[in-house]
């Protein structure tokens, strides 16, 4: 059966508007590559974008969480990537030149040149660059991993969030055996930060959360949580106090989007010499309540993170396919592709009484 010629996309053409609209499918040359999407995780980003803070170019086809199955690939592309049609992948977000010197140096989502996913305007060929598509282009310099077929699509798409976990929670504050780790925001990357953290053997995970959090800070424990704080009726400070013997976190992950109050409060959570990893973006506003004195006094590292490498993403992959983890717990929702609106809005919690945790796209074939 061969491939259709045009695929059903949901374009961005305005801040808040999302437009279905037929794409054509591009000739794949013998370095490039199709993949027919099978799941599109949806994150707050994707908020973010539908919102306009993102600025991002439109018309544009959303969607960074691309898994899906390869419909069509070029000779050197199946040789490169190791995959060839009819093979699972997971597509990294991050499209980078390779030969920069962030890119040289290894940290190639650093790229002076990237290009991330989604955030390519159909004005740049083919057109086809976010996953709310039921196809999408493989460029060059795309990053796959193969994954198990047997795995539901809503649970193997869960790659992003959890590779997020990993190299967020773990990699970049070098967490292992013995630490105490602070989570603050219970949501999708909030609780892959509590697996990735179990599963380098942290001693103690504590999650932040609010009283409206209390389902996710309830799945956080069944993922392996020592403590979950509710901090609108709860004193965190106090607690984390407690729970640390008045030693601190070794580790604090911020992965809270908009709220500015866990940034200010992460310098107070971490112990000294700790480090502090800032991974929810706040919509560019400014931080009330931040001492930087605490920061100098405690010597505290703070780092920034954005986007997910490739040891993470592997990490991620191989955790899911073990299937040691209940990791489909957390997965709420399935919308059809015409529905991105609505599955971004309730992500949002503009739908009341539907509370989403972790959400994709599943386009019809």
């Amino acid at each position: 059966m061969g491939l259709p010629k045009h695929s059903l996309a949901m374009v961005q053409t305005a801040e808040r508007k999302l437009e279905p609209m037929d794409l054509a499918l591009p000739e794949i040359s013998d370095d490039s590559g199709l993949v027919r999407i099978e799941a599109c995780g949806i994150c707050g980003s994707d908020y973010e974008q539908f919102e306009g803070v993102l600025r991002t170019p439109m018309p544009v086809v959303p969607g960074h969480e691309p898994l899906g199955v390869v419909a069509a690939i070029g000779d050197k592309a199946a040789q490169r990537w190791g995959v060839d049609v009819g093979d699972r992948i997971a597509v990294e977000t991050m499209l980078s030149c390779r030969h920069c010197d962030p890119c040289l140096q290894g940290t190639y989502h650093l790229c002076n040149t990237r290009r991330i996913y989604s955030y390519i305007p159909l004005s740049e060929k083919p057109g086809l660059w976010g996953s709310y598509a039921q196809y999408m282009y493989l460029d060059p310099n795309a990053v796959v991993h193969k994954v198990d077929k047997s795995l539901d699509p809503s649970t193997a798409v869960m790659f992003n969030p959890l590779g997020a976990g990993f190299r967020w929670a773990v990699e970049m504050p070098g967490t292992g055996p013995g630490d105490t780790v602070v989570v603050q925001g219970p949501g999708q990357r909030g609780l892959a930060s509590v697996l990735a953290c179990r599963e380098v053997g942290a001693a103690k995970i504590i999650v932040t959360g609010l009283e409206a959090d209390a389902e996710k800070l309830a799945i956080a424990m069944e993922f392996g949580a020592h403590e979950t704080i509710d901090v609108d009726n709860e004193d965190p400070k106090r607690r984390i106090k407690e729970i640390t013997n008045g030693r601190g976190a070794d580790v604090v992950v911020d992965v809270s989007s908009y709220a500015t109050e866990p940034v200010a409060q992460a310098v107070d959570f971490v112990r000294t010499g700790g480090t502090v990893v800032l991974a929810g973006v706040k919509g560019f506003k400014e931080i009330p309540n931040f001492v930087s004195d605490k920061v100098v006094l405690k010597e505290v590292t703070i780092k920034g993170a954005i986007g997910v490498t490739s040891t993470g993403y592997a990490n991620a992959i191989r955790l899911i396919e073990s299937r040691k983890y209940p990791v489909e717990r957390m997965h709420t929702h399935d919308f059809d592709l015409r529905e991105a609106e609505l599955a971004i809005r309730t992500l949002a919690r503009e739908i009341p009484g539907d509370e989403s945790i972790h959400s994709c796209l599943i386009p019809e074939d």
